[in-house]
């Protein structure tokens, strides 16, 4: 494990995948594990979605454990972040609406209201 250090980026092989992650083999001695929230931006669900085993992928490393002698990894360390995330172009579109008017929401409420009120009087 001495040849590889801290920020190295290097291709590996995809040799096994697990529902937190995947393991890629470095050399033919060496694996890493590249952890479910490091293999993309945004939120995985299924590492099956983004990778397959055999799969070459480009990783960085972030942590070498002598001690435990795992090696931690990131594919998504090698990429560029987007630009915007769905996730954040909702956000202000959210309290676009929520601002346009104090009781627009509640129009639907407020009509329904007095015919509830009325069939309860009868």
């Amino acid at each position: 494990m001495s040849e590889f250090k801290v920020g190295d980026i290097i291709t590996g092989k995809v040799a096994g995948i697990q529902g937190y992650g995947a393991f890629v083999a470095l050399d033919d001695k060496t694996q890493g594990l590249v952890h479910i929230s490091e293999i993309h931006h945004g939120f995985v669900k299924d590492v099956h979605d983004f990778l397959e085993v055999g799969q070459e992928v480009k990783v960085k490393i972030l942590e070498i454990n002598s001690e435990t002698n795992k090696i931690s990894l990131s594919i998504r360390a090698t990429e560029e972040a987007p630009a915007k995330t769905k996730q954040e172009s909702k956000r202000p579109q959210q309290q676009q609406q929520m601002s346009s008017g104090p009781d627009e929401g509640f129009n639907t409420l407020r009509d329904k209201l007095q015919e509830w009120v009325d069939k309860a009087d009868k």
